[in-house]
């Protein structure tokens, strides 16, 4: 953990227009995230935590305020600096693994690294069965996503995030939908991968267990 600064959310609020009236999330929130913290949003459902977890990581924008991510303002980027910068700099993790069900295991973790053109030379092989190793499915590289548990999925959605070395993972109720046993092996998974690889964690997560052991919580009321 570092008092450095990585994420610093000035004043930013967020407004949806309906067909009949607007429907404010949240209005002039500020939010500071350090480097090499892991952060937990937490809240009522409806309070705003997927949205406050997408504007920060820069798959939405604020209706006002400004973002910024290492000095760098990313909420006056358009679509393709947006996801230049997220392929870049950001991993995700979401409550549904979103594997695609043609590509085995392996394929899938190695998504985000042909989309931003990377060169999958021995030595960036390696680290990634390096973390196949971690997650403990070295033996499930080539089975194909209905082949593999729920929590194997999920294991597999986390080095799928982790895979072009993010500099902060992003995660939406990682474990809201697994059983309690697989809910704990992916929490325990989440720890170790943060201690291990030294990345920044922010959750939004009804999960108590998750929270507390947090460096941060951010509650939205």
């Amino acid at each position: 953990m570092t008092d450095e600064l990585l994420i610093r959310a000035t004043d930013i609020s967020k407004t949806y227009k309906t067909l009949v009236d607007e429907v404010m999330v949240f209005d002039k929130t500020s939010v500071d995230i350090e480097r090499g913290t892991a952060v937990a949003i937490i809240g009522e459902s409806g309070r705003g935590k997927t949205t406050l977890l997408n504007i920060l990581s820069g798959l939405d924008n604020p209706s006002e305020g400004s973002i910024l991510f290492d000095n760098q303002r990313i909420d006056t980027m358009d679509e393709r600096e947006l996801a230049i910068f997220r392929n870049k700099n950001v991993g995700f993790i979401f409550q549904h693994h979103y594997l695609l069900q043609d590509f085995h295991a392996l394929d899938n973790i190695l998504l985000p690294l042909r989309i931003a053109g990377v060169r999958l030379d021995s030595a960036r092989l390696k680290k990634v069965w390096d973390m196949l190793d971690t997650i403990g499915l070295k033996n499930r590289a080539y089975h194909f996503p209905d082949q593999l548990s729920g929590g194997e999925r999920q294991r597999i959605a986390i080095a799928r995030a982790l895979a072009n070395d993010p500099v902060v993972v992003f995660a939406d109720e990682p474990t809201g939908s697994l059983d309690r046993r697989n809910a704990g092996a992916v929490e325990d998974l989440l720890w170790r991968l943060k201690l291990d690889f030294n990345k920044t964690f922010v959750i939004a997560t009804h999960n108590p267990d998750i929270a507390n052991k947090c460096d941060k919580v951010i509650e939205l009321k």
